[in-house]
């Protein structure tokens, strides 16, 4: 049992040692990213360390936002995702549509209607401004229809816009998740390790098995305590 909490005491040695190695790491990448030399000074020895100009520049997630929200479909383009322009257009184009279908029979409906409460259902004027399918219902004087048409027509118009809210804003939502998503790490860069704890309050030793995507600060699936 003591050759076990040696061995799991020197494998927590190098684990501290490997993660100080990590964070230094970490420190040199966040040096700016132009093409110039600085002097990193250690221990009196000067070291020349050069990066590189091409440094790759994170996708910003507000744009994408912004330009959706200023036009259907812009912040889409700007994530490159190209197959979802039928998508957007379609879910933001037919309420557009059917808006302005419901708002001319609208007023069609409300005109015919309009002729037969006046009484003018027998000056050939009014009735040649009535639209031919809505003739009938001013001929024989049928305001009841009429009324119902017209606000079953008035009732489509405002889902149209309702529908159209909704979907400029579930554009904009898309646009958005996606700009976030853009640069995560999604490869088959994937490991497994185990990684030794030690816990200074109950002073135990543990094993834990830890699911690595590089990302920081990997989380433990599991502890296996000795």
């Amino acid at each position: 049992m003591n050759k076990m909490y040696k061995y799991l005491l020197v494998a927590f040695s190098l684990a501290l040692l490997q993660q100080a190695n990590v964070q230094a790491q970490k420190k040199d990448t966040s040096i700016n990213a132009n093409a110039q030399t600085k002097k990193l000074e250690l221990g009196g020895d000067t070291i020349n360390i050069k990066k590189d100009t091409l440094a790759k520049k994170k996708h910003d997630p507000n744009k994408a936002t912004v330009y959706s929200a200023i036009f259907p479909g812009l912040g889409q383009v700007y994530n490159k995702k190209y197959w979802k322009l039928p998508i957007v257009y379609a879910a933001v184009g037919i309420p557009v549509y059917t808006f302005f279908y419901n708002r001319s029979w609208y007023n069609k409906t409300k005109y015919a209607l309009a002729v037969v409460a006046n009484g003018s259902y027998n000056n050939p004027d009014s009735l040649g401004r009535v639209d031919p399918k809505l003739l009938y219902f001013v001929q024989v004087q049928d305001a009841t229809d009429l009324i119902k048409y017209r606000d079953e027509f008035r009732k489509d118009e405002d889902y149209s816009v309702l529908f159209f809210l909704l979907f400029y804003a579930l554009q904009i939502v898309d646009a958005t998740v996606d700009a976030h998503l853009k640069d995560f790490n999604v490869n088959n860069d994937l490991s497994f390790h185990i990684k030794p704890n030690a816990y200074a309050a109950s002073g135990n030793f543990g094993i834990s098995l830890v699911f690595d995507i590089h990302k920081p600060g990997p989380k433990p699936l599991f502890n296996i305590y000795k």
